[in-house]
């Protein structure tokens, strides 16, 4: 399987500023595998301490967070000598290891000739309040699901990627049914490593559900593992009410959705710590579509995203008999699906500020407004089916006038003077 988050992990290795590196990410999204593949496929050798299973080493960082007594152990662990230009040195599960992060600073200030990978889930989030966290001191890489773009390359289709690299939009009308095929295939599947990996073998969607049921249960117990006890149940009512904020109409967060009379200051330190967790993704409303939008941010407005397409369909209970029934996986719940599978492709630059837009009053809204690395302001309109009818995104544009404009749909590319549309599956393309 290929992830195209080993082109980052190599950079950071090429970069001469190199830092230690935290690997961030929810669970299951293959920040392990990753890691191994990297230190199997660019390095001579690697050192790998999963400080979860390896309970005799949890303790290593607090007699004293010495780099030469650190290594010692690393390299008795291992039981060979560590060349630091040759050599790939994985600290998975960190948090799980007091002071284990804190050590990062200590790497970079003194040994930055090693190469230091920290993996780990959660860490966005206090566990040890006692610790102190390297900033400056460390560079970051969060991995995602995988996308749509490496699902493809999971299920073996080298031609429909060919055309995803070289852009051949012409020969597009051609593939759009082998395509929507698999794009519907994505949003039953969606890209947690483990379920794709079920499904690709051997086309078994009882199992890549059974496998994403897993998962759910799994953040659950990292719910009662590591989360305040105070603000317990309200995180799970949280987490639970995501397939009905987001089949909505209006896919705004409303509190009322949780309990009647629910309000933000109850239930804020519970959103931001599955937001921290990577399970749930935040994205603010924004009063106008003027650079930098940070600026223009209102935060008592709100969607969240699930983490993941396939677990939400799971949680939802999506049925696989759905995606027989022409495209009505794509309109299903109000397009819920359809506009977290858009959400999920862009969440991957990192570079994107990604925003969305009420205006007139609210009468109207743009599902998405970007600012992209050219600091151009896109506003992106989602169509669940092939109806192309906007009004909102029209006056949008006529009014504002946008450099770039994107409608993405299940309709063929088509540029035209005010706007380009993009089919679904080439979202990744922006």
């Amino acid at each position: 399987m290929y992830r195209t988050g080993i082109n980052k992990l190599i950079q950071w290795k090429l970069d001469k500023n190199r830092k230690p590196l935290v690997f961030l990410g929810a669970r299951q999204v293959g920040k392990t595998w990753l890691a191994q593949e990297f230190g199997k496929t660019e390095y001579k050798q690697m050192v790998y301490i999963n400080f979860e299973k390896s309970e005799e080493f949890r303790e290593l960082f607090l007699p004293n967070l010495d780099t030469k007594r650190l290594i010692s152990h690393f390299e008795f662990y291992a039981g060979f000598k560590i060349k630091p230009e040759d050599t790939l040195i994985v600290l998975d599960e960190i948090q799980a290891a007091p002071r284990g992060i804190t050590s990062l600073k200590y790497f970079c200030e003194d040994a930055p000739e090693y190469h230091i990978l920290a993996a780990g889930s959660l860490l966005g989030i206090n566990i040890h309040p006692n610790e102190s966290f390297p900033v400056g001191k460390v560079d970051f890489f969060e991995l995602q699901p995988m996308s749509f773009y490496e699902f493809l390359l999971a299920m073996d289709e080298k031609g429909l990627v060919r055309i995803l690299d070289e852009k051949q939009w012409d020969l597009l009308p051609f593939f759009s049914h082998k395509f929507k095929e698999f794009l519907k295939y994505y949003f039953y599947i969606g890209g947690m490593p483990e379920a794709v990996a079920a499904f690709a073998e051997n086309r078994d969607w009882k199992k890549a559900r059974t496998i994403q049921n897993k998962i759910i249960k799994t953040y659950k117990s990292d719910f009662s593992k590591y989360a305040p006890n105070e603000i317990l149940p309200r995180i799970n009512m949280v987490w639970d009410s995501i397939p009905a904020q987001l089949a909505k109409e209006n896919k705004k967060f409303i509190y009322g959705v949780l309990k009647e009379g629910a309000r933000a200051k109850d239930f804020e330190l519970a959103i931001q710590w599955l937001v921290d967790s990577g399970l749930l993704h935040k994205i603010y409303a924004i009063t106008k579509p003027s650079l930098p939008l940070v600026a223009y941010q209102d935060f008592s407005a709100f969607k969240l995203y699930h983490n993941d397409i396939g677990l939400l369909g799971a949680m939802a209970n999506l049925k696989a008999k759905t995606l027989i029934d022409g495209n009505n996986i794509f309109i299903e719940s109000k397009g819920a699906f359809t506009e977290q599978f858009v959400f999920q492709q862009l969440k991957l630059n990192e570079e994107l500020s990604i925003n969305y837009l009420p205006f007139d009053n609210s009468k109207y809204e743009i599902d998405f407004i970007i600012q992209d690395e050219e600091d151009n302001i896109v506003p992106i309109e989602v169509k669940a089916g092939e109806n192309l009818r906007a009004k909102s995104f029209k006056l949008f544009c006529e009014k504002y006038k946008p450099i770039k404009a994107i409608r993405t749909s299940l309709a063929d590319y088509k540029q035209e003077d005010w706007m380009t549309n993009l089919p679904l599956y080439i979202i990744n393309s922006l």
